[in-house]
């Protein structure tokens, strides 16, 4: 089932990041600079390197990168952006030598804007902790593995029409 949720994500980021191209290049052919994030320009951005700083997220003492095969990158950074819609995402995968219960902690608070974790279903004796808001969220997924864990720190920032929200 994770692997499902994983292509189904990927195939979706496909369809968007096209569009987003099909932006880019259209801004492109009206004169205006790739490097322009105004509400009349557009642009993608893809790195194989994220740093704490990009996930907003501390790193856990003594973690170290983790990749599942040898050619894979343990990080990756990408936005796009056109108009007045935008996404960025920020991803670490890290190891530790501690158990998921170790790394991990809880702090609650009662806002109605926050985000919480009721739907996911990590995988067994995995963690998964959200914090912020639908629109700006940091994700951490913790799995056991072995003696230790293997997490992923996740950033995600989505933002839509100001309009939307107004008629809301």
């Amino acid at each position: 089932m994770g692997a499902l949720k994983g292509w189904a994500l990927l195939g979706t980021s496909c369809c968007v990041f096209g569009m987003l191209l099909g932006m880019a290049a259209a801004s492109a052919r009206a004169g205006l600079s790739g490097g322009e994030q105004d509400q009349s320009g557009a642009g993608v951005m893809v790195s194989k390197q994220a740093t704490a700083k990009d996930v907003g997220l501390p790193v856990y003492p003594g973690a170290r990168a983790h990749k599942d095969e040898k050619g894979d990158s343990p990080a990756l950074q990408m936005g796009m952006w056109g108009g007045s819609f935008g996404f960025k995402l920020a991803v670490m995968k890290m190891e530790s030598s501690d158990t998921p219960e170790k790394i991990s902690a809880k702090n609650k608070t009662g806002d109605s804007k926050q985000i919480d974790c009721a739907d996911d279903k990590p995988e067994k004796g995995g963690l998964v902790f959200k914090a912020g808001t639908k629109e700006k969220q940091h994700i951490v997924g913790v799995q056991p593995n072995g003696q230790g864990s293997v997490f992923q720190l996740v950033y995600m920032e989505a933002r839509g029409d100001d309009k939307e929200k107004k008629a809301n």
